[in-house]
């Protein structure tokens, strides 16, 4: 199977042999899989090493000069160690990068928590100009990118690790657009990542118990898709948000302000409440700190008992 990293190689170097204002720099990380980018775009792929607060300076420099930055590395070295140079750099001086981040949340669970993020998001979608992706299934991220690259935004791109593995329609790939996975009349599962999977998953047994349930995936956060939410929840009145983000601001956040107009709602949430100092693989720390399909499909039927807030 294809990983989204080598999606986001091939991608930047379709991109890059038809625009010559794109350039790529990277954090000591993916070498092997740019180097086609490398030689074909010439002069323009730069590692700069461990040092993502200078990655952003010399993006931001190049900006300046009317190039189109591509800044590509781990994800809690390059939003959260670096958020002060994004912030003053792009943030203040109204520049324009794409930053493509890898090892989110959990991702690199086997490095340890140092490795881990989940305030990436947050962090990113605290600037007015800021566009947050999670492309997490096959031509997500190339669809989006193609169609954001040039925007004069700051992009995140969030490569997930693990594909969701759900078959989604190209065209309903669309910056800003929810996508209705599956429709449903009695609960609404609002989901962004990896963590499609689980949902659909819950989704298609509990339907074998008379449980319908609606799913929304996410591939865009900023700007997010109230609309979708809202008409869904106003249909099912239960709500069930599934992400690999931080339970402090991430896609609950969003759901909230999307939906506090409907009378009634019951909400779940599912998402990271604390640092996760376990080792394991990435499946044995979804199960250790509750996203897993277990925990969703009780939660769900949980829901399913609880009566609404007149």
């Amino acid at each position: 199977m294809t990983k989204l990293r080598q999606e986001f190689a091939r991608t930047v170097e379709s991109v890059g042999n038809v625009d010559e204002r794109l350039v790529v720099l990277v954090g000591d990380i993916s070498h092997g899989i740019l180097q086609e980018y490398a030689k074909s775009c010439t002069g323009r792929y730069f590692n700069v090493g461990i040092c993502e607060p200078t990655i952003m300076n010399m993006a931001a420099g190049l900006n300046k000069v009317g190039l189109i930055p591509v800044v590509h590395t781990i994800a809690p070295f390059i939003t959260e160690r670096a958020y002060e140079q994004i912030k003053l750099d792009f943030g203040y001086q109204k520049l324009s990068v794409n930053i493509v981040s890898v090892g989110g949340s959990f991702d690199y669970a086997q490095l340890g928590c140092s490795h881990h993020c989940y305030t990436d998001v947050s962090l990113l979608s605290h600037l007015k100009r800021s566009h947050v992706f999670m492309p997490s299934g096959d031509g997500e991220f190339s669809k989006l990118f193609r169609d954001n690259y040039a925007n004069g935004k700051i992009n995140y791109f969030r490569l997930a690790e693990h594909k969701h593995g759900v078959p989604l329609e190209e065209d309903a790939i669309q910056t800003g657009k929810g996508i209705v996975v599956r429709t449903g009349f009695d609960v609404t599962v609002a989901v962004v990542g990896t963590q499609l999977r689980n949902a659909v998953t819950v989704s298609d047994e509990l339907a074998n118990d008379g449980i319908s349930v609606e799913v929304i995936y996410f591939p865009t956060i900023k700007p997010f898709d109230q609309d979708a939410l809202f008409q869904s929840v106003k249909k099912t009145r239960k709500l069930v948000v599934l992400e690999e983000l931080s339970a402090h601001d991430g896609l609950y956040n969003l759901c909230i302000k999307a939906t506090v107009e409907i009378d009634g709602v019951v909400y779940v949430q599912m998402a990271i409440d604390d640092f996760i100092h376990a080792y394991g693989s990435y499946a044995e720390i979804c199960e250790s700190i509750g996203l897993d399909a277990k925990t969703l499909s009780r939660n769900i039927v949980t829901i399913m008992s609880r009566k609404r807030k007149q």
